[in-house]
């Protein structure tokens, strides 16, 4: 619980570490590999989707939010998709492709699925490729609707309830962050504290803002321990999920996908998934539950 807080507080995130000598070879063969992926979809060939994926992959169903591991169960998976969805049709786009090291990339796209009878469903993804034996390898992948753009000078005002003091705790350490609007209502201060025992070890502020530019909500962390990061924030119904980069106090860079949920008026989740550092990936971190303290709201 403690590390989980601890990120959402300060969102640290991507910059590249050392890169393949040989990039734009590897960027070709990521780019065959999104093709081979739609062509297998297409043909409704679990099987072949399965094995373009690593041993200890994790898949989630962007419908269910189900997640399966490893390549047998990413097959079951792919099968039950295709009974389901019989003559669903698959096409992709890649935007950009980042190489965190040599043996890692991250893939950004977009997706769109057509179905007979129905309007085509339009997503943006984001692929995790690991290299094993000379092959590029989908390790995670996760999936966002589109955002639309909403250029209303009080977006913010979407986060209100964010507003007042937060506390998660267990017996060894508790994290308080405490929301205030600033003068004008153009921007949201958050400062954080972890104690364990009777000391605080990690403090730090957020700033969440209106981007006019870009349409969208950006925020700006730094930490007492010298880290630093940024976010950008969409809306997915109830859940914000905020795509965080920065960097450590030691220098080293790293990235993630952190989703903040609204439970209601007290109570939010957060949780942490596609958590890369200095280009090792890491495991997601469960969602965690966290309560405004009583009488603090605003």
């Amino acid at each position: 619980m403690t590390v989980a807080l601890m990120s959402v507080t300060w969102t640290a995130l991507l910059c590249m570490a050392p890169v393949s000598a040989d990039q734009a070879s590897d960027e070709a063969a990521i780019r065959k590999e999104v093709e081979a992926y739609v062509t297998a979809f297409n043909q409704g060939n679990a099987k072949a989707l399965a094995a373009m994926w690593s041993p200890e992959a994790v898949y989630t169903n962007p419908l269910s939010g189900e997640q399966v591991v490893g390549r047998e169960a990413i097959e079951q998976q792919f099968a039950a998709i295709f009974t389901e969805n019989q003559g669903a049709k698959l096409a992709a786009t890649t935007n950009a492709i980042q190489f965190i090291s040599p043996g890692v990339a991250l893939e950004q796209g977009t997706a769109m699925v057509s179905r007979e009878g129905k309007e085509p469903e339009e997503s943006g993804y984001q692929a995790v490729y690991v290299k094993q034996d000379g092959k590029w390898l989908l390790d995670r992948v996760s999936e966002e609707e589109i955002p639309v753009a909403v250029s209303s000078p009080n977006r913010l005002e979407e986060l209100d309830w964010l507003i007042g003091t937060w506390i998660d705790e267990d017996d060894e350490a508790r994290i308080v962050s405490s929301y205030r609007w600033t003068k004008n209502r153009n921007f949201i201060s958050q400062m954080f504290s972890l104690t364990i025992g009777d000391r605080i070890e990690h403090s730090g502020m957020q700033i969440i803002g209106w981007d006019p530019a870009a349409e969208r909500i950006r925020s700006w962390v730094f930490d007492s321990d010298g880290g630093f990061g940024e976010g950008v924030w969409d809306q997915h119904d109830k859940a914000w999920h905020i795509q965080a980069t920065g960097t450590l106090p030691d220098g080293s860079q790293s990235s993630s996908t952190n989703i903040v949920t609204y439970v209601d008026d007290n109570t939010f989740t957060w949780q942490s998934v596609n958590r890369i550092v200095d280009g090792e990936l890491l495991p997601n971190v469960d969602e965690v539950v966290v309560a405004k303290q009583v009488g603090q709201s605003e």
